[in-house]
């Protein structure tokens, strides 16, 4: 795509994220109580779309429970602040294999495999305006930890998300999953122009360099919109690379827990950094209602219960 850079750049918060976070910072909030009152913190600093996972509240441990999602989504949408959700659906896919001798059977322990429905069933329910899907299988971090989304899993998903209403933020964590994501549109399972978002610096993907960035950008189809984060230093830094390279950008604690050196941060200071980066560079934060004209999002009322 023709680099040039973005003027009108909104802001994702992605607010607590599922890894072991939890114990790193006080700042990482478990109970939805916690997460809506950050996201909504995040909002008022300048974000325009907050990404949230939940999390059990006692432990701070990754959670799919549909009454705290609805919660979460809940709170969120009785604030006084405007905001754009956007609730993630890369749970369900989990595999965690035994020793290299013998991989088999799973552990029981970190393996969390369910079928295409249930991992879209929160997004049924609480019919958020974006949704996450992740674009392809990868080794994720750890040595026997296995991120699974498979081709037909993938096309499942994307048609129940598109049969919704809800727009899927296609994450890509290398360039094989944009790949994937346009044969998606191809198809037909998502609509063009669709949304991305460039996850760089995460084990073992797409490393977070400027070389391997531009390789990612450039394979971005021209009408799509893209948004782009890096992990832990780097994230401030990517804020100014997705900016010049024509995208939008992603921080917040799921992606970094850090301020400054020493310094934790907390979601709404991340974003107020972010906000300050792109003012500097001549760019304008845009907010809620704009991105909805622009991605064309509806915001709607949850299900009933």
């Amino acid at each position: 795509m023709p680099l040039a850079m973005n003027r009108e750049v909104f802001i994702t918060c992605a607010v607590t994220g599922s890894g072991s976070t939890q114990d790193r910072s006080p700042h990482v909030p478990r109970s939805p109580a916690q997460i809506a009152e950050s996201a909504i913190d995040a909002a008022r600093a300048g974000a325009a779309v907050v990404h949230c996972h939940v999390r059990d509240p006692e432990t701070g441990a990754p959670s799919r429970r549909l009454d705290l999602y609805r919660e979460v989504t809940e709170r969120i949408r009785e604030a006084e602040v405007d905001v754009v959700l956007n609730l993630t659906a890369g749970m369900g896919g989990d595999m965690v294999f035994g020793p290299t001798e013998s991989p088999l059977p799973l552990k029981d322990e970190g393996t969390d495999m369910i079928g295409a429905a249930a991992r879209v069933e929160h997004v049924a329910q609480c019919l958020p305006e974006i949704c996450t899907l992740d674009c392809g299988t990868m080794n994720f971090a750890e040595a026997d930890y296995v991120m699974t989304n498979t081709p037909g899993m993938l096309q499942a998903m994307g048609r129940m998300m598109t049969a919704l209403g809800v727009k899927p933020e296609i994450e890509a964590f290398d360039t094989g999953h944009l790949w994937y994501a346009k044969q998606l549109v191809k198809d037909g399972v998502l609509d063009s122009p669709a949304l991305v978002q460039l996850c760089m610096g995460v084990p073992w993907g797409a490393p977070d360099d400027l070389n391997t960035f531009m390789a990612m950008v450039n394979n971005v189809p021209d009408d799509w919109t893209f948004s782009a984060f890096a992990l832990g230093r780097n994230q401030m830094g990517y804020v100014a690379a997705s900016v010049l390279a024509g995208g939008n950008v992603r921080v917040g604690l799921e992606d970094n827990l850090w301020l400054d050196k020493g310094v934790l941060a907390t979601n709404a200071q991340l974003v107020e950094r972010a906000v300050t980066i792109i003012e500097t560079m001549g760019a304008r934060v845009i907010g809620p209602q704009e991105v909805r004209d622009k991605l064309g999002l509806v915001k709607r009322a949850p299900a009933a219960s």
